[in-house]
């Protein structure tokens, strides 16, 4: 907003790169101690194998080839494998690269409309409003969401390339170009609009159209249509997606009327924003003058920036910038059932940056009075903005705080409720997360996650019929609901009705799940209880394999190997388990009671004794113990973890031992 200020351009530009960095490090420095969310964290990283697989051939295979979680972006998948590489399930380290890749895309977001403009105060203001406006803090915040930040460091770099490139166009930068062009597809569809951006650049501020006034539609096609070709070729990769019961689908009538609003919404969020919430249900109903007073609106405003496009080029171009950018993911085709969200803010916000940064200082002609008045209300309002973004960042603490406060600002939000019911289950308080689920089904009774969860609660309750109930309801609705078949599954182990539970954990596995590790595991442990065996084992070394530092699925392979009476493999198998968890209080007790089997007395007791000391009211660990003791003659110590084990409940021992005449 300055032009004149006693520094030379170079350190003035320092001097930005410096302020933008440190002042977006510092509010943004506390997502660093948060953890992951309970809002598709798991799906793309704690509950996902490949990625926790670490950087390996088949995961470099798996993420060019899958459409895991409904989109094409490989290069997503690579960056959490790197992260996991270095610093496995350490959430602040995920959040940390967020932020780095945010902090790099403002830089060169700044460099950008520097070199295109010259205007060093008015790219820095476009630049700091991107790093602190308070909707974009879910695109930093949330670990899912690397996508966005990735995606737009690309889009970022692919355009600094492009403006190299048209400074002197040679084969070579034109190259480089389309190869950023390739990494920011590759990391999230929502760049197709790239090339329009280009274009509009080239009007200005690059101002290449005066230059090409005789052939504008050729030059525009020869220099962009391998841009539109890839474009187009992801297009067709991401709409030829699987389909997505679980989704409620809306008429197009009521997704065009919500893309109307929606893009308003937006706008209006962009200036006041408010009541910001990880999810915004998509509504039953939207008024008919909302729909004509947002369609006035767009109407006005495009017909004004067209009318003075040539006397004012920036905010044409400010305002195609917001529209095009925003377009693929206003909803008229629809991904998911809400609303809108924060993080389709990210890219757009430029466009409306651009229109006040070079639309503002026209009511201030006089050089005095920008600096006077416009500088310090400039940074009074990036102030502003600032502190709430810091205050928006706290929401994202953990999911508890996230989802209790998306329910205080929007209305009959029944995926917040089942989100916050998971978080409350968690900390056992079971009859909150019902009441919970409870809410969420008079919300939207046909939606299957909210039976599938409560089921879940009941079961954790011991209602397992009232389980199995909520879980049959919840596959009627959405019949490739996989966790409802695993947990029904469960439910019906837990009622002895092996077989209907392993012909769930099938059903499961048909569907293809993505927890299909713990189907398996969980098949294994029907089999264990059904005694065979042999059987256990062939499921969790399936469990195993799709999951391979999955310590309960070797603990629980080497009961069956303990069983079969392969010793040595069951040992193995314990010591893989204690070494990914060693607090695993039954793989210490087995390891134990398996080194006494053999006679090897010494480390049984030692691992009896570190399973005590985990968990001290451990039954089995205190009879394993007393029966070594005995073993070894140690009448008075056998007696007197016999006597334990049966204060706790289990006296089989002790009445062995009774009989025996070891005990009295």
């Amino acid at each position: 907003m300055l032009n004149k200020i006693n520094i030379n351009p170079d350190r003035q530009k320092l001097i930005v790169y410096i302020v933008l960095t440190v002042v977006t490090f510092t509010v943004f420095w506390q997502v660093n101690q948060y953890d992951f969310v309970n809002f598709d964290d798991q799906v793309y990283i704690t509950g996902n194998s490949h990625i926790q697989s670490g950087i390996t051939l088949d995961g470099f295979r798996w993420a060019f080839n899958t459409r895991y979680a409904d989109l094409w972006h490989p290069l997503l998948w690579i960056s959490f494998m790197v992260d996991y590489q270095l610093i496995g399930l350490n959430a602040g380290g995920y959040h940390l690269t967020n932020l780095i890749m945010h902090i790099l895309s403002t830089l060169l977001l700044f460099w950008l409309f520097n070199r295109m403009t010259g205007t060093i105060w008015r790219s820095a203001f476009v630049a700091a409003v991107f790093a602190l406006h308070p909707l974009h803090v879910e695109s930093v915040a949330w670990i899912a969401e690397r996508k966005d930040v990735l995606s737009t460091f690309f889009w970022m770099m692919t355009l600094c390339l492009y403006v190299y490139y048209t400074e002197k166009p040679a084969i070579k930068r034109y190259l480089l170009v389309l190869f950023s062009f390739v990494l920011a597809l590759m990391s999230k569809p929502m760049v197709i609009t790239l090339p329009l951006v280009m274009i509009l650049l080239d009007y200005w501020p690059l101002k290449r159209f005066e230059s090409k006034k005789g052939n504008l539609i050729l030059w525009q096609l020869r220099e962009k249509i391998p841009f539109f070709i890839l474009s187009v070729v992801l297009v067709i990769i991401t709409l030829y997606a699987p389909d997505m019961p679980d989704i409620k689908q809306f008429s197009l009538g009521s997704r065009i009327a919500n893309a109307l609003v929606s893009f308003v919404i937006y706008l209006e969020k962009t200036f006041w924003p408010h009541d910001m919430a990880i999810f915004y249900p998509f509504p039953d109903q939207i008024p008919i003058w909302k729909v004509f007073f947002a369609s006035l609106l767009i109407l006005l405003i495009s017909a004004t920036v067209i009318s003075m496009m040539k006397r004012l080029p920036y905010l044409f171009v400010g305002w195609l910038w917001y529209a095009i950018t925003i377009a693929p993911v206003i909803g008229i085709i629809q991904v998911a059932d809400y609303a809108m969200a924060d993080h389709y803010h990210y890219l757009p916000s430029i466009g409306i940056a651009v229109m006040l940064a070079w639309g503002i200082p026209l009511f201030f002609p006089r050089e005095s009075t920008r600096k006077n008045i416009l500088f310090p209300a400039t940074i009074a309002i990036l102030a502003i903005l600032a502190v709430l973004t810091w205050r928006q960042c706290g929401y994202w603490k953990n999911s508890f705080e996230l989802w209790n406060h998306a329910l205080k600002v929007t209305k009959d939000n029944n995926v917040a409720h089942i989100n916050l019911g998971v978080v409350l289950i968690d900390e056992g308080k079971i009859d909150e997360a019902i009441d919970h689920y409870n809410k969420a089904i008079r919300i939207a009774p046909d939606y299957a996650e909210a039976y599938s969860n409560r089921g879940l609660a009941y079961k954790k309750t011991g209602q397992y019929q009232y389980a199995i109930e909520d879980f049959s309801k919840a596959i009627r609705l959405k019949p490739d609901c996989s966790p409802a078949y695993i947990n029904r599954g469960n439910a019906y182990s837990e009622l002895g009705q092996y077989q209907r539970a392993i012909e769930d954990f099938n059903g499961a596995l048909r569907l293809k799940s993505v927890y299909a590790d713990v189907t398996y595991n969980n098949m294994g442990n029907v089999y264990n209880k059904l005694c065979q065996y042999q059987m256990a084992i062939q499921d969790f070394s399936k469990a195993i394999r799709l999951k391979p530092d999955y310590a309960e699925a070797y603990s629980n392979r080497g009961f069956a190997y303990a069983n079969l009476g392969r010793y040595q493999m069951a040992i193995e198998d314990y010591n893989k388990a204690l070494c990914l968890k060693p607090d695993n209080v039954e793989a210490y007790s087995s390891r134990g009671a398996i080194y006494a089997k053999l006679g090897q007395y010494q480390p049984a007791i030692q691992d009896l004794n570190k399973a005590i000391q985990l968990q001290p009211d451990y039954t089995l660990a205190y009879n394993n113990r007393a029966n070594v003791y005995l073993n070894l003659g140690n009448k008075e110590l056998g007696c007197y973890d016999a006597r334990k084990a049966c204060a706790l409940g289990n006296c089989k021992t002790l009445e062995a031992a009774k009989g025996k005449g070891y005990c009295h």
